[in-house]
């Protein structure tokens, strides 16, 4: 067991007591649970399900079941598949656009089938994406960084004010000075003890600001557990239940998404090992973060989930804890699947309300962004580095920000260039292969 002197675990291979280990792994959940069943809802609205309904929950079940399996893909793996470094998986927002089309349009079995195809591409570029890590230097990989934190940003402060999405948004208390003095309350006591205590209580710091948030919305009245006593306590699990129904278009524009999450993950990956070991990630792990995230994205389409791919705020945890342990991460993976398996602890963990998850979210966020900036700080601040930055991100995050810009692209080609991500990764990729490096002399 490999310890730093601050009390955290800078190996991936370190085990910290259970004691710890499962607050920790806990604290992994709580950071990434909204953002996890969210798009299985969204999705689901769009396909028409009634919400609330037994269609709409099994989509969420299956969301916290397979966001478990495709953490142990990454944390335990097997063979070349998983990056055995502690890296959350979850349902990814980057397919919610296409999927919810696809979904209103040509309906769930379409959906679900590209997923499962896709995911195989996906997984086939694990093979490849070594030799590709030319192309994704740390200036390309901590602008990737950068990006997916300030586009994050935004869904903190939505969930702090009071909703993430617009289902979710009641516009006479959306923002109103009860939700952000929960959210407030978050950060509040996560940095008390972050920074005045010690050992389990400073690594679970995170935590401790979600329960004390938890506690005074309690107090306010914003916790209700009437859904726990409606939901049944075993899922049974359903193979293709929509039917296999393959649409060209369908399979083409998820793939190209799952590209763009291949190289979020190789970001993530990058942005672990350097917030939790001062490090860069090896070509075997990238490799196989990346056979694990399709694997576990095709797998999840079989039985009914959406894509998978590594979350970056789980990211952020490894960044203010320190904690590089994947045996924490492996427990919060455990813990997915039981609430997948098991739809009551799910809905109790369901029940906190998201300003409570908003304050943590805060945190999070902004560390994946302070990560880019880590790995961007080692480089050499050129003419013509600064000049790959600047483009990179003004287009890529100001598509985000004004998306009718784009308004007359078609469907797919819209999705990707107002997802912050893909335009600032594509224009970094394209100008760092382009400008020459002579340009500063």
């Amino acid at each position: 067991m490999t310890e730093i002197s601050n009390g955290t675990y800078s190996d991936p291979n370190s085990t910290p007591p259970m004691a710890e280990s499962i607050p920790l792994g806990l604290q992994h959940v709580l950071a990434m649970f909204a953002s996890n069943v969210t798009p299985s809802i969204i999705v689901a609205g769009a396909a028409g399900l009634a919400f609330g309904g037994p269609e709409q929950i099994y989509l969420i079940q299956m969301a916290m079941l397979f966001a478990g399996i495709a953490t142990l893909f990454q944390t335990v793996g097997f063979g070349p598949v998983g990056a055995r470094l502690p890296i959350m998986q979850g349902t990814s927002f980057a397919f919610v656009g296409v999927l919810a089309g696809v979904a209103a349009t040509q309906g769930l079995g379409v959906a679900l089938t590209s997923c499962v195809i896709a995911g195989l591409i996906h997984f086939a570029l694990g093979s490849v994406i070594g030799s590709l890590r030319s192309w994704l230097p740390p200036l390309v990989t901590g602008l990737v960084i950068l990006a997916i934190g300030l586009y994050l940003i935004p869904v903190g402060i939505k969930y702090a004010a009071g909703g993430a999405a617009d289902f979710q948004m009641a516009a006479d208390s959306f923002g109103s000075l009860k939700h952000w003095s929960v959210a407030m309350t978050v950060i509040i006591v996560a940095l008390i003890m972050k920074f005045s205590t010690k050992g389990i209580l400073s690594n679970a710091a995170i935590l401790v600001g979600l329960l004390a948030g938890y506690a005074l919305a309690a107090a306010f009245g914003m916790v209700s557990f009437a859904a726990v006593g409606k939901v049944s306590w075993i899922t049974s699990l359903q193979v293709m239940p929509y039917g296999f129904e393959f649409s060209l278009g369908a399979v083409i524009a998820v793939t190209l998404v799952s590209i763009v999450s291949a190289v979020e993950t190789v970001g993530d990956a990058s942005a672990t090992t350097k917030a939790g070991a001062n490090r860069e990630a090896t070509d075997d792990e990238i490799a196989g973060a990346t056979y694990a995230d399709g694997l576990g994205t095709s797998i999840a389409g079989v039985f009914g989930g959406l894509p998978n791919t590594s979350f970056s705020q789980n990211v952020g945890i490894v960044g203010m804890t320190g904690i590089m342990s994947r045996h924490v991460v492996t427990i919060a993976g455990i813990i997915m699947v039981l609430c997948g398996l098991v739809p009551k602890i799910g809905a109790i963990i369901a029940s906190m309300p998201l300003p409570v998850l908003g304050g943590g979210v805060i945190v999070m966020f902004g560390m994946v962004a302070a990560a880019g900036l880590n790995v961007l700080s080692e480089i050499k601040m050129t003419r013509r580095n600064m000049i790959i930055i600047a483009i990179s991100l003004t287009v890529g995050l100001g598509l985000n920000l004004v998306p009718t810009a784009v308004q007359y692209l078609p469907g797919i080609w819209k999705t990707l260039a107002t997802s912050a991500v893909a335009p600032t990764a594509f224009l970094a990729i394209f100008l760092n292969k382009m400008l020459p490096e002579e340009m500063d002399n």
